[in-house]
């Protein structure tokens, strides 16, 4: 008898910002549905997008990721005006907005999108509310991760 081959893990990840995670302290994450033409959900398949520079601002009681840059594929139709880096409405409820507003509002804080990803057929967009940080935070935080690489080293070793 056979065995059933396993399936493998879909990857649904599009694109992250690693940027975002090095530059700011992440409090809170809040999973946004993005407003997208057809070119640019054809682009997100062929993973042809970049969050380096993006951002979140609510302007008039809307969510807009501004930023993002989605490269059009060669294939595009001609007749269709591609813009990659236009501002793309993000889909939030009234109480995430609110809260978002009200956080964004205080000084040091910021809205990132993490991350862009599939869920279902659905694109998702991770929107965080951040606080940036200095250069000596970066630095304890990089000192902190090779402390702790570090100590799973010995503890590995130990064991043996």
């Amino acid at each position: 008898m056979a065995k059933p081959s396993k399936s493998k893990a879909v990857d649904t990840n599009i694109c992250r910002n690693k940027r975002a995670l090095h530059d700011y302290f992440i409090e809170e994450s809040f999973e946004a549905g993005m407003v997208l033409l057809g070119w640019e959900v054809k682009s997100m398949r062929e993973k042809k997008v970049q969050l380096t520079d993006s951002y979140v601002i609510v302007k008039d009681g809307e969510a807009w990721l501004l930023g993002c840059n989605i490269t059009p594929l060669n294939t595009a139709s001609t007749h269709v005006v591609c813009e990659p880096d236009r501002s793309r409405k993000l889909l939030l409820n009234k109480k995430e907005l609110a809260r978002l507003f009200a956080k964004i509002q205080q000084k040091g804080y910021t809205a990132v999108c993490t991350s862009i990803y599939w869920k279902g057929h659905l694109i998702k967009c991770q929107v965080a509310l951040a606080k940036g940080k200095q250069d000596h935070d970066k630095r304890n935080v990089e000192k902190d991760r090779e402390w702790a690489i570090e100590k799973q080293r010995v503890v590995r070793h130990r064991h043996r």
